[in-house]
């Protein structure tokens, strides 16, 4: 799907955008109203595609929202700034943004153009349930499930970034034009009474033509969304006290006082929905996990797979590989530019040493890498990074084989955003508060054994140990570390959990106890002649020899190193965090949306 042009219809903002199976002959002025658009698929179509458009906004999603959302967590930290003197970049992710940010205070900063996106969206509902004859032609209604999900999607985008927002489901009028905060259950309550309306009309991955690919809602993904919003609901959460939504109050963090919004009220719904996901979508996980990343460094997007659904950025927009690959210093042929791309942020140095000690685990080496991409004497090699900086291996140049990357500001790279993992995830996480052991342990082994294949009956063993609640409740909260690292929804996770300070906290004393451990790493090439073989980070292998073929990491003077984790220093490992970052789990609303709505926003939590 490419999103290209924005057209006016009507008194409201509209969008058609072409797409490469469509050829349209363009209607007459006169065509541009609301019944002809919204009873007319083609068009109608265009303009559900008009409220995605906004993600490839130069400062929303495609070069704002994805950069900064999601990090500093426990198993993710930026990496541009380490030792050198805090900046504006690094206020965002360590807890110390102020309203006057100059990367997000910005007229077209990721505030103002989501709520663009939610505009878009509510035109579409009004006028598919006004002219699109939903009851009578299915792919009208599908239409119209799809707009619902696409509404819920970006408030879930919202409210994960600012805490609250003004709540708006009906488009704007000349009296609506400037609403305040609202708290954010109103808000919770209608996106999932609008997606249990949507899954009765969207199919299944891969059972419709809207469905074919992951850039487009399916019934699995608004039965996921679901889940993911009930949890966001029930769960902890820094909040103003009732009633004192936007008035400046500093709030605490804590559960919801509604109790429509109750884990005993919610977490039956969502067990029932993932079940439905589970056993009616036609998803599975892929068996392999490194194939399962290699297929989307090269843009595969068919659905009915484990992928299902990435945000709908255009072919040649959008800068997550450009932001998170492995770092590529200078110019190569994975990166040809003289600028050094990827390695924004990266997994912390000690989650590495989380996963299995002996390698069993296949995410280990996918997910945490200690080297980065660079020309050494006029060959392309990966070269050993140092101890303190670790990128996030899923997101590789030189896995962008189909298409390439071309060096410039976008690469084209759709993130994904929710995967079949999560639905067993959160499915073990609901059973497991519901009573319901056996099944939490079932549905927690499936993504486990997929992680230790070959070693299966270790996984088994793992799951099968854990005999409390809270056994299996820290397993999920650990597997989804493992699973999920460098897909940002950690942040999301230990809020709901309230473990956010707590876990960062963990990480900190972790990094500073691998920080002390003696001896150096060691390396040799692949048959490739590119990628690297390492020593030093399995059980027993620090400190030891590696015999013959393998060579020590230097320093600057090219001097083997006595203890390469001294590297991790304490500066970095203090500016996880610069402020509680429970006090601080949301952005404000910036400067310059806060000018400009004539005084009906106003900042809660201190800001």
């Amino acid at each position: 799907m490419k999103l290209i042009n924005k057209i006016l219809i009507g008194a409201g903002v509209l969008a058609a955008m072409s797409v490469t199976s469509c050829d349209l002959t363009s209607p007459t002025p006169s065509a541009f109203d609301e019944p002809n658009v919204f009873s007319q698929y083609d068009l109608a179509e265009f303009n559900v595609f008009s409220i995605y458009e906004v993600f490839g906004h130069t400062n929303s999603h495609r070069g704002r929202y994805l950069p900064w959302y999601g990090f500093n967590t426990d198993i993710e930290i930026y990496l541009d700034s380490g030792e050198k003197k805090a900046d504006e970049k690094s206020d965002i992710v360590q807890y110390a943004i102020k309203t006057n940010n100059g990367q997000l205070n910005l007229a077209n900063g990721p505030y103002n153009e989501l709520m663009v996106g939610v505009e878009r969206a509510n035109l579409c509902v009004k006028g598919l349930r006004s002219y699109g004859n939903v009851k009578e032609d299915p792919k009208m209604a599908e239409l119209l499930g799809e707009a619902l999900v696409a509404r819920a999607l970006i408030y879930t985008e919202l409210l994960k970034a600012f805490g609250e927002v003004p709540a708006r489901f009906e488009p704007i009028t000349p009296e609506t034009i400037y609403l305040p905060k609202s708290d954010r259950d109103v808000i919770f309550k209608q996106l999932l009474a609008d997606l249990e309306e949507s899954f009765d009309y969207l199919a299944w991955p891969g059972q419709s033509d809207a469905t074919m690919k992951t850039d487009r809602p399916s019934l699995a993904f608004a039965k996921g969304l679901y889940a993911r919003l009930a949890l966001m609901a029930s769960g902890y959460a820094q909040r103003p006290d009732d009633g004192l939504v936007n008035t400046g109050n500093k709030g605490s963090v804590r559960l919801s006082s509604d109790p429509e919004l109750s884990k005993a009220v919610l977490y039956p719904k969502v067990k029932a929905a993932l079940e439905d996901v589970v056993t009616n979508s036609g998803l599975e996980l892929y068996s392999d996990y490194e194939q399962l990343w290699r297929d989307f460094n090269n843009f595969d997007l068919a659905a009915g797979k484990e992928v299902i659904f990435s945000i709908p950025l255009g072919d040649a927009r959008g800068r997550w590989n450009y932001t998170f690959a492995v770092r590529n210093e200078g110019y190569t042929k994975w990166n040809p530019s003289t600028s050094n791309h990827g390695g924004t942020a990266g997994p912390v140095p000690s989650l590495f040493f989380k996963y299995d000690r002996t390698g069993k685990d296949q995410r280990r080496d996918v997910s945490c890498v200690n080297f980065l991409q660079t020309n050494v004497e006029g060959d392309d090699l990966c070269v050993l990074a140092g101890a303190g900086s670790w990128y996030f291996g899923k997101y590789r140049f030189d896995w962008m084989e189909t298409q390439g990357y071309g060096g410039g500001n976008d690469d084209g790279i759709k993130p994904v955003y929710m995967r079949y993992s999560d639905i067993l995830l959160m499915l073990a996480e609901v059973c497991n508060e519901l009573e319901d052991p056996t099944n939490a342990k079932k549905y927690l082994l499936e993504v486990r054994k997929r992680a230790y294949k070959g070693y299966e009956s270790e996984a088994e063993a793992y799951v099968n140990s854990l005999a409390s609640k809270e056994d299996i409740f820290d397993a999920i909260v650990d597997e989804r570390a493992l699973e999920f690292v460098g897909e940002f929804l950690r942040k999301g996770d230990l809020i709901r959990w309230n473990l956010l300070k707590t876990k960062m906290d963990e990480a900190k004393a972790e990094m500073y106890d691998l920080a002390t451990k003696t001896g150096n790493v060691y390396y040799k090439y692949n048959d490739d002649g590119y990628t690297l073989s390492l020593y030093g980070y399995n059980e027993g292998e620090l400190g030891g020899d590696p015999g013959s073929g393998w060579k020590p990491y230097t320093d600057s003077k090219g001097a083997p190193v006595e203890n390469y984790f001294e590297d991790i220093k304490s500066e970095r490992i203090e500016r996880l965090y610069r402020n509680d970052p429970d006090t601080r789990q949301w952005w404000p609303i910036f400067d310059n949306t806060l000018t400009n709505s004539q005084g009906m926003l106003i900042n809660d939590y201190g800001f």
